[in-house]
């Protein structure tokens, strides 16, 4: 854990928890190489939450910034805000989804929800390229085998591109 500063980005998202937000900064740094966790700032007296419990936790996750929150039960995640993660392979698919969705809801065409509400949509990089082919029926045949599917599964997306 380190002490200084490390939110350096021009914009960071900030997720507002009910009150376990170090609980999800510390399982979110365990799924993703190259995550730091920073200094905690915490609550003082005659505060909306106990007095001592974190306020705010900055946290890096493989090298993009974020903030969590401990704001009380007012707000709750939703679909409408997702992280998308660009895998290389379906090893890395699998891992992600694997760590992400337990205790958390599996969805429809690589999204799920973790055991926290936050969406996650765990995607291969080359689904773009299959998407925006200039072959309209390639990419409408990729778009027709994503629709079927839960967990993305590039050999199916590969064989639905080829014809």
């Amino acid at each position: 854990m380190e002490n200084k500063k490390i939110i350096t980005q021009k914009i960071t998202p900030c997720l507002w928890f009910n009150d376990n937000a170090e609980e999800a900064v510390t399982f979110y740094a365990s799924v993703f190489k190259n995550s730091k966790i920073g200094k905690a700032t915490h609550y003082g007296k005659n505060a909306p939450l106990p007095e001592g419990t974190v306020l705010t936790i900055p946290f890096q996750l493989d090298g993009e910034d974020f903030l969590a929150l401990n704001g009380g039960p007012v707000f709750t995640f939703s679909e409408a805000i997702s992280f998308i993660i660009n895998c290389e392979n379906q090893r890395e698919i699998d891992s992600f989804w694997e760590k992400l969705s337990e205790g958390g809801q599996i969805q429809q065409c690589g999204w799920l929800k973790d055991k926290f509400g936050v969406s996650w949509q765990i995607v291969p990089v080359i689904l773009g390229e299959m998407l925006q082919s200039n072959d309209s029926e390639k990419s409408n045949r990729v778009m027709q085998a994503i629709m079927q599917m839960v967990k993305i599964d590039i050999e199916k997306l590969e064989t639905a591109y080829h014809g």
